[in-house]
């Protein structure tokens, strides 16, 4: 096993990623990000892109981070006891987009890198990330074409590990106090260190390089679609769901609290519009009930 690590490679792999990604959804949106970059007293910091009030996104925000610590803290210890005592690294590139037209879905991206040393003993590293999409109004094709992308990405890495990330995706992705999914899933992994540092490295360079071609042909198709106040509004009743979870269950956003992150950067993800409706229950036969009966399962969006 090759477990000769580069953590620069890394850093100038995510710096780059954030770079074409923003420099892209400019060139989509017309209007220009905002580059915000911060220190962390703790050690190391970060770049905040961030676009709001575009001509197709409400807000879109691409965060790169590199944080640098001697104790971590409790929600990645308790998960990780061998890391505890150790000092530590985690770098990444974390995006998420909410569009103004409900036809066009939110999509949520991250790619990460762990690494913890100590004299005398060996480093202990790993990858994770992943992406899925939240549609208020969605479409098959567009669901299909999202992961079926994945899928291709993921394959030549093994034949088996899309339905393993695609399962993991729809399990984490899972409001467990509604009982029911955040969106349409896509492929989530943690702890990732197979092989070597490299092969490791590699597919999680694909993951992040695949977002542009699992989104942008969806939003491309849709951000021109015709909407009313009645979509509206449902848009931003389902966004409440978005905020419920990142603020109660996401490990990221715990983990950026807890490890003293620019809380900014970390809540970049919400949207900046949202309500809630008390007891709302769509109508029968509505486009509404659709995404709830046809979209908000578990299912293999390829096959069917």
């Amino acid at each position: 096993m090759n477990n000769s690590i580069n953590k620069n490679l890394v850093k100038d792999f995510l710096v780059n990623l954030q770079s074409n990604i923003v420099e892209t959804i400019e060139i989509l949106d017309g209007k220009n990000f905002l580059n915000d970059s911060w220190q962390r007293k703790e050690g190391g910091g970060g770049n905040t892109c961030i676009l709001e009030n575009g001509n197709v996104f409400e807000r879109a925000g691409v965060g790169f981070s590199h944080v640098i610590g001697t104790q971590l803290p409790k929600s990645a210890s308790d998960a990780h006891p061998e890391v505890t005592n150790r000092q530590w690294e985690a770098m990444g590139v974390s995006l998420v987009f909410h569009p103004h037209n409900p036809y066009v879905p939110t999509v949520h991206m991250n790619v990460r890198f762990f690494i913890a040393s100590k004299k005398g003993e060996e480093d202990i590293w790993w990858f994770g990330g992943g992406m899925d999409l939240t549609p208020y109004y969605p479409f098959l094709e567009d669901v299909t074409h999202f992961h079926q992308t994945l899928k291709d990405t993921i394959d030549p890495y093994g034949k088996n590990l899309y339905t393993k990330f695609k399962n993991d995706c729809d399990d984490y992705f899972f409001l467990n106090h509604r009982n029911e999914p955040r969106g349409v899933g896509g492929v989530f992994y943690d702890d990732f260190n197979k092989k070597d540092f490299n092969h490791s490295f590699e597919f999680t360079k694909s993951i992040g390089q695949s977002l542009l071609n699992a989104y942008l042909p969806i939003v491309q198709k849709r951000k021109d679609e015709i909407f009313d106040d009645r979509h509206k509004q449902f848009q931003l009743f389902r966004r409440s769901r978005y905020v419920e979870f990142n603020l109660l269950q996401d490990r990221g956003t715990l983990f950026g609290i807890q490890s003293k992150g620019r809380v900014e950067s970390i809540l970049m993800s919400m949207p900046p519009l949202v309500k809630w409706t008390y007891d709302f229950t769509p109508k029968k036969g509505s486009d509404e009930e659709k995404l709830y009966t046809d979209f908000l399962i578990k299912r293999d969006w390829i096959s069917d």
